[in-house]
């Protein structure tokens, strides 16, 4: 019903607005008695063959929902119940920012993806603190685990970044679970300079300075580019050995356009979806390759199916997290990826 009926009206109208608008829609629906059970019958799977033990964390699937979703920790009660077993907020900085003009987020249907500007558009990490200090009890009961995507604000020289990182965590640590460095983004300028071997070494060990001074410690995990040479994905290699970090991320968006049919493909932009699938699992499974499995790594990128999903944990991922696939195919691809899963146990 998802893709034959509600995609195609959503798919309609603005992708911004339709976000909102969907947001609200979920957040009222959820809110009707007895809703929030239907949610959890359609889409949830309980089955404790799916749990993930990771970086001292016990993951109850391996579904999860990434960054840029749920920016500003508006909507993560709500979306717990269509089965996920985490989700990542964010990204978030120390101030609020607008991000980029609109129109800055694009459909590609005839591609399955999506482009996006967006800039890191939210209303700042004590805003979205505020909001995580009153999670539901059903969250936390159910094991539905927190991520915490971090980033520096535009204004911010590259020089000064650290000091951004370091506010955004330290404002976050006690409410989330883990949490993700966000330096491979294209939509923030300089940005991306940051995953050059010097400056990233000094940036996780400064966050891994202020973790450690904590009575306990928590996961932190690096989200990389896919647009990175086999050379650059040997510095993360080191840089994760070096700096004892937990895991990365693979990956962000990209910025090819390699093969793309549809006319927005001229957009300027992050590219997610189908077209990443790819090159996505190539860095995972290069990664996990040539590290030899030294680290655990998150795959996404271009997961639309169950098998799409296989394919990344085959390739040496140990959870998957979903974004375009997740929009284009809607909640019911959790319930498919988890029962695949429960099929090949």
């Amino acid at each position: 019903m998802y893709k034959a009926i509600i995609r195609s009206i959503l798919f309609c109208f603005d992708p911004e607005k339709v976000h909102h608008f969907t947001f609200s829609l979920i957040r009222t629906i959820s809110k009707i008695p007895g809703f929030k059970s239907i949610f959890q019958k359609l889409y949830l799977v309980e089955d404790k063959k799916l749990e993930r033990e990771l970086f001292g964390l016990t993951f109850k699937n391996p579904v999860g929902l990434a960054a840029g979703f749920d920016k500003d920790a508006k909507l993560f009660n709500e979306l717990s119940n269509f089965g996920f077993g985490f989700i990542e907020i964010g990204t978030l900085t120390p101030k609020p920012q607008e991000g980029n003009p609109k129109k800055r987020l694009f459909r590609l249907k005839e591609d399955s993806a999506i482009i996006n500007r967006m800039g890191f558009n939210n209303g700042g990490v004590v805003e979205a603190v505020e909001r995580l200090k009153k999670p539901s009890t059903s969250l936390r009961a159910r094991g539905v685990l927190i991520g915490g995507n971090i980033g520096k604000n535009k204004i911010t020289p590259n020089e000064n970044a650290i000091k951004d990182y370091e506010i955004c965590f330290k404002a976050l640590f006690d409410y989330v679970d883990y949490f993700v460095v966000n330096v491979s983004s294209p939509n923030t300028p300089n940005l991306r300079a940051l995953q050059d071997k010097e400056p990233l070494t000094e940036l996780l060990k400064a966050l891994q300075v202020l973790n450690f001074q904590k009575t306990k410690s928590k996961p932190i995990l690096l989200k990389i580019a896919p647009d990175l040479t086999n050379e650059q994905l040997d510095d993360i290699i080191d840089i994760v050995k070096e700096t004892k970090i937990d895991g990365v991320i693979a990956t962000n968006t990209t910025i090819s356009r390699e093969g793309l049919l549809s006319p927005n493909k001229v957009e300027i932009g992050g590219l997610s979806g189908k077209p990443l699938a790819s090159r996505s699992t190539e860095v995972i499974k290069y990664l996990s390759q040539k590290s030899r499995k030294a680290f655990p790594i998150i795959g996404v990128g271009g997961i639309h199916s169950a098998e799409d999903a296989l394919e990344k944990l085959e390739a040496g991922a140990d959870l998957v997290q979903l974004y375009t696939g997740f929009i284009y195919e809607g909640p019911r691809l959790i319930r498919s990826i988890n029962q695949a899963l429960l099929g090949r146990s």
